[in-house]
């Protein structure tokens, strides 16, 4: 949930310092540090050969409106104080510096009366200032963007309300008509396609909670169990307060209020398939993991509708300041057999270089490689073996005993998942061996599929270590089975592919003996093994080597920025010292 922390220096400079923050970061734009003004640094070419664009609004919302300044989208943006609105002079200012005078210019605002007010009377100062210069009436157009569908005033079409506020869907009106602008079209071809999308996108947004101010805090905030149905990015109240609810449950029903809207409803004629651009937008505090399950839910909630997401666009586009919550935006788009279709989805393709924007690269599936990931296939079947089950048997029930220990002696030196995970890899095996999947007559084979299971079970760096040493084992007894002299797979055989598996697990990792891992127990294993043939004090010399890390400076793992505590051996060392005792006392 927000906080209400904040790296700030002074709230009153914030918006200015930012903006200077983003030219510094972006060598292609400059700002005007008086007005809040950031734009593009070769515009005077771009006056001279295209219809220029440039929108705003109050600050809070980034990158927009500053951040989509670049070729191929923005002029220009004018920046507010936060959540408030710029000031007509310093929009003013905006259009007399960007006005192309031979193409003219478009302004885009969002929806509110502040934005409305406040823009719309700098267009027309700039109009009386230029008819008292003498000068021809300017070509400047606006267009006022209302995409949400989470605000319904009864009244807006009889009576004039304030309608429906401007969300995210912005973005993708400053896309389109910045494209068409680019290509060269003229000052009305690109407030048409505008218009258009206008009409055509709509917007909704939930939050988990409302975003903190800088220097202001918190201005309300709702309980932990708590979400807001469209809540406004300036934190104004949504229309419905519910239970947080599973992101499937939650995402399905947000399509699904775009798609019954009275807006959506009216605009797509009542059909029940159409082809759409889907955005979907963090407001801010979102985590990139959650934006990754959404927009997978989002693409399959607006399917399930029946319309077709044929462009799905997922970032941070319009925030709330730091808000935890999402919107999605739906854009009608005509139909596809009509130049109009290919046309909208070229300027939505088109390449622009801003900081806000992440150009998608659309490639056709020239095949499928599915096959080629899988890898090889074998047929080497499973076979039972009563030896190997019952050494499986005995090290995962030995296994079950330690884990509490081991998982103890993790949580006092590393994050305290090592008995858990250790455990989740020994069952895994465990349930394979008793349902019969293990090629348990071919050793080498057993072995590899031993290790692919590991991998799914246990994961992490104790997981793959395991990996690397059970791969490199198989490649050895392999070998050493191929060769003219094997006779049968003695004690000593086993100690020295494991010593051949160590030397392949030492190409991938600097983890060597002394160094407090669960080589400390490994490697005295299997040079005992190796040298003597006799499995008892093999794993003596194991114990021994897992017992001296008590002593041990940790010189690998998250161990290493922890204070050595209470002479406690390390949790990986114990916990293979456990799997050799099962597989030890079985045989």
């Amino acid at each position: 949930m927000v906080s209400g922390k904040h790296f700030i220096t002074d709230p009153k400079t914030l918006v200015k310092d930012s903006l200077r923050g983003l030219v510094l970061s972006n060598p292609h734009l400059a700002l005007d540090d008086v007005q809040k003004v950031i734009y593009s640094k070769d515009l005077a070419a771009k006056r001279q050969n295209q219809v220029t664009l440039f929108c705003g609004g109050g600050s809070g919302h980034e990158p927009a409106h500053a951040g989509f300044v670049g070729e191929g989208m923005l002029t220009a943006s004018v920046s507010g104080h936060v959540f408030a609105s710029p000031t007509s002079s310093q929009v003013l200012s905006c259009l007399r510096r960007i006005y192309a005078p031979n193409h003219g210019t478009l302004v885009v605002i969002k929806n509110y009366t502040g934005d409305v007010l406040n823009f719309g009377r700098a267009v027309e100062r700039f109009k009386s200032e230029c008819l008292n210069q003498g000068k021809p009436l300017p070509k400047v157009a606006m267009v006022v963007v209302d995409d949400d569908v989470g605000v319904v005033n009864p009244n807006d079409d009889d009576e004039g309300g304030v309608g429906r506020r401007g969300l995210a869907g912005t973005v993708l009106i400053y896309k389109i008509a910045g494209a068409l602008a680019a290509q060269g079209g003229s000052l009305d071809q690109v407030k048409a396609i505008a218009d258009y999308t206008i009409s055509h996108t709509f917007t909704i947004g939930c939050a988990l909670n409302a975003a903190s101010v800088p220097g202001t805090g918190m201005p309300r905030s709702l309980k932990d169990n708590e979400m807001e149905i469209g809540m406004g990015i300036h934190n104004e109240p949504g229309f419905e307060t519910r239970e947080v609810e599973p992101a499937d449950v939650l995402i399905s029903k947000l399509i699904n209020h775009i798609i019954t809207s009275g807006p959506f409803k009216k605009t797509s004629g009542g059909k029940t398939s159409s082809r759409v651009i889907l955005m979907v937008n963090n407001l801010g505090a979102t985590s990139n993991i959650e934006m990754g399950l959404v927009t997978k839910l989002a693409t399959e909630a607006t399917r399930n509708a029946g319309f077709e997401p044929v462009r799905v666009f997922s970032g941070t586009y319009m925030t709330g300041l730091a808000m935890p919550g999402i919107s999605l935006s739906l854009t009608l788009l005509p139909d596809s057999n009509t130049p109009e279709y290919k046309q909208l989805l070229d300027l939505v393709d088109q390449p622009a270089y801003c900081p806000g924007w992440i150009n998608h690269a659309h490639t056709e599936d020239a095949g499928s490689t599915d096959d080629l990931a899988k890898g090889p296939t074998t047929h080497i079947k499973p076979a039972s073996d009563s030896t190997w089950e019952n050494v499986i048997s005995q090290a995962y029930q030995n296994v079950v005993k330690e884990e509490p220990n081991v998982t103890h002696l993790d949580q006092v030196m590393g994050d305290g998942d090592c008995g858990q995970v250790l455990l989740s890899g020994a069952t895994a095996i465990y349930e394979a061996s008793k349902a019969t999947q293990l090629p348990l007559n071919d050793p080498p084979a057993a072995l590899a599929r031993i290790s692919s299971i590991v991998e799914d079970a246990m994961g992490g760096t104790s997981g793959i270590i395991y990996c690397l040493f059970l791969d490199g084992l198989a490649q050895q007894l392999r070998t050493l089975m191929s060769s003219k002299d094997f006779a049968s797979l003695t004690p000593q055989v086993w100690g020295k592919a494991m010593l051949g598996a160590l030397d392949t697990l030492y190409q991938y990792t600097t983890a060597r003996p002394g160094h407090r891992t669960l080589i400390d127990a490994l490697h005295p294993f299997a040079d005992e093994l190796s040298s003597s043939g006799n499995l008892q004090q093999a794993l003596a010399a194991a114990q021994k080597g897992a017992d001296s890390t008590a002593h041990m400076q940790p010189k690998r793992g998250r161990a290493v920025y922890v204070q050595q505590k209470d002479n406690l051996a390390d949790a990986g060392a114990v916990g293979l010292v456990c799997v050799l005792k099962g597989i030890v006392g079985a045989l």
